[in-house]
């Protein structure tokens, strides 16, 4: 399933925010699609106008990497992530999402050391990392946000 759709955002004060770009497509949970989803997510950034070699991208696709990783490892009931790429003026939004219903901790879990690792990474552009639902009410998504550096197309 793959999907480039324009959306609209809001800044965090609330104003209409110009469009923002959105590629989303899912992976079998194999090792393999690790590495197919950091390509794809690439791709996806060099389409936003985010050169993959710039501090930004180099962080998203490690983002990307160790979360594919995570849900490989540890969705042992689902078949399949979902990975979204979202954009706009203001952030750049990376989900990974899975059908295993069990919740995921983002501390205390002594094999959460790649999840650290993304938590550092957002916050290094003022962003966050957190676990929600899925929209469907099966399984969960993780989310992390980076704030976009001004200059960013």
């Amino acid at each position: 399933m793959s999907a480039d759709a324009p959306v609209m955002g809001r800044h965090p004060g609330g104003q209409q925010a110009a469009q923002a770009r959105r590629h989303v497509w899912t992976v079998p949970l194999v090792p393999a699609s690790v590495r197919a989803a950091r390509e794809r997510a690439e791709r996806s950034l060099v389409l936003f106008g985010v050169t993959a070699g710039s501090s930004l991208g180099g962080a998203v696709l490690l983002v990307v990497s160790e979360l594919v990783a995570n849900a490989v490892r540890h969705a042992r009931n689902s078949p399949d992530a979902e990975i979204t790429l979202a954009m706009n003026d203001h952030l750049l939004v990376v989900g990974v999402g899975d059908l295993d219903p069990r919740p995921l901790a983002l501390t205390g879990h002594p094999s959460g050391q790649g999840l650290h690792t993304v938590a550092d990474l957002a916050r290094e552009y003022g962003g966050d990392i957190r676990v929600e639902p899925a929209a469907n009410g099966r399984g969960k998504s993780v989310v992390v946000r980076f704030i976009l550096p001004t200059g960013t197309p």
